[in-house]
């Protein structure tokens, strides 16, 4: 992407940046790898340098902007060679794909059942440091939690 014999400009530095991050996030889905795999592109030395490159994508200045972290830990097991071979197989990348609907599944009831927990626990101190006054509440038309310049919906949206 480099201009012949020149740096890049601003506006290749922002497009192979872009490129990267969008390949390095594609490397959380195991049935890319075997795709990649089944094509030979593990056996190129080009390829696999290339990603030993991708590493940088680790370091926290670059990592923030990765929305699939899986994809970082794929990129750490693409740099063993056992790995690539094994991913070729549709067995392999059909198992690792069922693993990862698991963990997902987990993480969600998992963080939807702290957040409950700790909104229960912020109500309860809210409470206990701060009861609302009722006859208050009555008189501004509010639940006595809301303040009274918030609107109270009169139904859920659909």
């Amino acid at each position: 992407m480099a201009n012949k014999g020149g740096p890049e400009t601003e506006e290749q530095t922002r497009l192979r940046f872009q490129v990267e991050l969008e390949f390095v996030q594609c490397l959380a889905n195991p049935n890319y790898l075997n795709f990649l795999a089944q094509r030979g592109y593990f056996k190129d030395q080009s390829f696999v340098n290339y990603l030993k490159y991708l590493l940088y994508w680790k370091e926290p200045d670059y990592a923030k902007f990765i929305k699939y972290p899986m994809c970082l830990y794929f990129l750490d097991l693409l740099q063993h060679e056992p790995f690539r071979k094994e991913i070729a197989t549709a067995i392999c990348s059909k198992f690792i794909d069922e693993q990862l609907l698991l963990i997902w599944q987990h993480y969600t009831r998992r963080r939807t059942k702290l957040i409950h927990t700790a909104y229960e626990h912020n109500m309860n101190m809210m409470n206990k440091t701060n009861p609302p006054n009722i006859a208050q509440a009555q008189i501004n038309g509010t639940n006595g939690i809301m303040p009274a310049s918030m609107p109270i919906p009169k139904a859920m949206p659909p």
